[in-house]
C-alpha cells in the first residue's frame, strides 16, 4: 500500500475543513440510501490493518489520514461518538510512537523520507501535515462541543499543542522560503541523522539555502493543514503561511488556448535551491500524467476560497469549466476525464489521466451528478469521501 493506491481515487480527496455552501444543489437524489452502511462495513474491515501502529515518514499521511478523515467525517455525518473514540484510539497509537530528533522536535522519521538520498533518518512534512490536518480538525470539533469537551477536551488540546510544535519544527529547520510579492513555498530539507546518534548530517548547517521545493500537490496538503490550525487556534501566522503558498499557486495557473480553461505544472522551480550547478532544474517541469495530483491541488484551491484567501468565485468557475468542459467525456455513466492539458494518457496511469475534481461537487450540479452516479462508498477513497459528502448534506 502506498500513495499510488491513494491517488487512484484522488478525485474524491475533497475533504474540506471549511464551511462551504450550506446545501448541495442536487441534480439527482443526493442521499443514496445504502452509502452509510456500505462505508461503515468497509472502514471497519480496513481498519484491521492498523496502519496507525507502524507507519512513519510520508506513509503516516497516505495510509493513516484516510482513516482519521473517515472517523472525523463519520462523526460529523452521524453524531455517533463511536467514531470519536475510534479516531482518538488511532491518533494515540501514532502519538505513542513519536521520536525526538537531535533538535528535540517530535516526528515519525524514516530512512529516505520524501525520496531523498543519504540513508539518514528524516521526518516528512507532507506525511505529518496529512496526518495532523484531521487531528487538528477533530480537536477543534471536540473543544467547540460542550458534549465532547468534558471527556476528550484535555486530549484534544494536547493534540493541537503537538501540531503547533511540529509547525515550529519545520520553521526552525529552514524549510520555509519567502518569495516575491508575499508569496512563499516549503522545501524538503537535505539533511538527517543516523539512528542512535544526536548529530545532524553536514547539510544541517546549510539548511537556510539548500533544499528542494515540494511539488504543488504537497504544498497544497501542507497549506490545508495550516488552515485547520488557523481555524482551531485563531493564530494569524498559520493563515498567513497558507495564503503565501496560495499566492504562489495562483501565479502558476495559465490559460489553455481557445477556452476558459486552466492548466498548471506538477512542479516548478521556486528559487536557486531548485537548480543544478549547470542551470538545469532539479526536476522535470510539466503536466503530470497522473490526474490524481491535480485533484489534490483543486482541494487546496477550493479550501483557500472557502477561507476567503487568494482564489475568487471566478477562479472556482474556471476550475469547474476546466473539469467539466475540457476534461470530461460527457457521459454521466462511464464518466472519464482526460489530462488537464489534453495530452495523451500515459500507460502507467491509463485509467486516471484526469479525474473528477470532487472538491467542486458543491459548486456544480453536473459534477455532483457525476459524483453521485459513479462514487463507490465502499472503495478505498470512499473511506474518507463518503462521510464527507454525507456530512455536508447533513449541514
Amino acid at each position: 500500500m502506498n500513495r499510488r493506491r491513494f491517488l487512484q481515487g484522488c478525485s474524491a480527496q475533497a475533504i474540506l475543513l471549511a464551511t462551504g455552501p450550506a446545501l448541495l444543489r442536487a441534480a439527482v437524489d443526493p442521499v443514496p440510501g445504502d452509502w452509510l452502511a456500505r462505508w461503515e462495513r468497509r472502514i471497519l474491515e480496513e481498519s484491521r490493518n492498523r496502519y496507525c501502529d507502524r507507519e512513519t515518514g510520508e506513509e503516516i499521511g497516505w495510509l493513516v489520514s484516510p482513516f482519521l478523515l473517515g472517523f472525523y467525517h463519520g462523526y460529523r455525518a452521524t453524531g455517533d461518538v463511536h467514531w470519536v473514540e475510534r479516531f482518538l484510539e488511532w491518533t494515540d497509537a501514532c502519538v505513542r510512537r513519536i521520536q525526538r530528533a537531535p533538535d528535540g522536535f517530535p516526528g515519525w522519521p524514516k530512512r529516505e523520507a520524501d525520496g531523498t538520498a543519504g540513508g539518514f533518518l528524516r521526518d516528512s512534512q507532507l506525511g505529518e501535515a496529512m496526518f495532523l490536518r484531521p487531528v487538528v480538525a477533530m480537536s477543534a470539533e471536540i473543544l467547540n462541543n460542550a458534549a465532547l469537551t468534558p471527556k476528550y477536551g484535555a486530549k484534544a488540546a494536547g493534540y493541537i499543542d503537538l501540531a503547533e510544535e511540529i509547525f515550529e519544527k519545520w520553521n526552525s529547520r529552514g524549510c520555509w522560503r519567502e518569495l516575491a510579492k508575499g508569496a512563499g513555498i516549503w522545501v524538503v530539507p537535505e539533511f538527517g541523522y543516523l539512528p542512535g546518534t544526536d548529530r545532524w548530517s553536514d547539510g544541517y548547517l546549510r539548511r537556510a539555502t539548500t533544499g528542494f521545493s515540494h511539488p504543488a500537490n504537497k504544498q497544497n496538503e501542507i497549506a490545508r493543514w495550516l488552515l485547520a490550525l488557523a481555524d482551531a487556534t485563531g493564530k494569524p501566522v498559520y493563515r498567513a503561511r497558507a495564503q503565501a503558498w496560495f499566492l504562489t499557486m495562483r501565479t502558476r495557473l495559465r490559460w489553455q488556448p481557445g477556452g476558459n480553461f486552466l492548466v498548471w505544472n506538477y512542479w516548478d522551480p521556486a528559487g536557486p535551491w531548485d537548480y543544478n550547478p549547470d542551470g538545469t532544474t532539479r526536476h522535470w517541469v510539466g503536466v503530470h500524467p497522473n490526474g490524481g495530483y491535480y485533484a489534490m491541488d483543486v482541494d487546496g484551491m477550493v479550501a483557500a476560497r472557502e477561507h476567503g484567501l487568494v482564489f475568487t468565485a471566478v477562479d472556482i468557475g474556471r476550475l469547474v469549466a476546466t473539469n467539466r468542459d475540457a476534461m470530461w467525456n460527457g457521459q454521466v455513466r462511464g464518466a472519464k476525464f482526460r489530462r488537464i492539458d489534453g495530452g495523451p494518457a500515459d500507460p502507467r496511469w491509463a485509467e486516471t489521466p484526469g479525474v473528477l475534481w470532487t472538491a467542486l461537487v458543491p459548486y456544480n450540479d453536473v459534477l455532483q451528478k457525476i459524483f453521485v452516479t459513479s462514487h463507490d462508498p465502499a472503495s478505498w477513497v470512499g473511506l474518507s469521501v463518503t462521510p464527507w459528502y454525507l456530512a455536508r448534506l447533513r449541514g
